[in-house]
């Protein structure tokens, strides 16, 4: 299945205001940018078609493919000079660079590669700075079995607040951590049908308009997982994802279970 990717959102919670900030999907975890970790993710699975929907940094993610080193997380043998690698990454991997705007909604984005999708029923879609362990074909085949026409993995709420239950008299009478409460959030791994596209209007939102209408007819599809699951909306969160895989601690490198 053909995976649409977006990344060419501003991501202002990640930037620091400097001049050419690396977009967030480009931010570092380990050697490889966040974007390779999910393009990863799918690609262990047997996923390999990616299209890339492009907007603020296209140019660095545009690069970092364009010269890209399999040195930098695969191992090699140097003999005379020349690169003899002992595996790779991205040699069978085919992925469409398209510039869907810079200002475009997640919704508008999706609906500018429509033509890159062929006309499958069915394809993957993500916002490309979620990782996780979540089973992928388990995902896949629910919702292949079922006539929804999307379907969107929820997550429990991240952090570390606690909600507190109130009496009329202004007495706390119940302090539980939002982790614990019977909520759930949109966790940005999709799998959707082309009926989405029926759904978002111009320069709509895919979770908003598309997801929300499909939803409102009873063809919207939930799975639901307490597993693995770690957000980078902010440099903190990078950050400790960061130190995570430098102390081997990767849930979500599943591809690293079977190397």
């Amino acid at each position: 299945m053909k995976v649409v990717l977006f990344c060419g959102g501003y991501g202002t919670r990640m930037r620091t205001g400097a001049p050419g900030d690396v977009p967030k999907p480009m931010q570092l975890v380990g050697p490889r940018p966040l974007l390779w970790h999910v393009m990863r993710y799918y690609a262990h699975f047997g996923h390999k078609e990616f299209v890339l929907c492009l907007g603020y940094g296209a140019e660095h993610i545009k690069s970092f493919f364009l010269t890209y080193e399999e040195t930098a997380s695969n191992d090699f043998v140097l003999r005379g000079g020349d690169i003899e690698l002992l595996g790779s990454d991205i040699s069978d991997w085919t992925v469409s660079f398209v510039h869907t705007g810079i200002e475009s909604s997640i919704g508008e984005r999706l609906r500018r590669v429509r033509d890159h999708l062929d006309g499958d029923e069915m394809f993957l879609a993500n916002y490309a700075d979620v990782l996780t362990d979540a089973p992928l074909p388990e995902i896949i085949d629910r919702f292949a079995r079922s006539d929804a026409g999307g379907s969107l993995m929820a997550v429990p709420p991240p952090g570390t607040f606690h909600c507190v239950g109130i009496t009329p008299d202004g007495l706390v009478d119940q302090i539980t951590a939002v982790t614990e409460m019977p909520l759930w959030v949109n966790g940005g791994y999709f799998v959707l049908r082309q009926e989405i596209f029926d759904h978002i209007p111009e320069n709509g939102d895919l979770l908003v308009d598309g997801c929300k209408e499909l939803a409102k007819r009873g063809r919207l599809l939930a799975f639901p997982y307490r597993g693995y699951w770690r957000p980078t909306d902010t440099v903190n969160q990078r950050i400790e994802l960061d130190r995570a895989y430098a102390r081997g601690d990767r849930p979500w490198a599943l591809w690293e279970r079977t190397a």
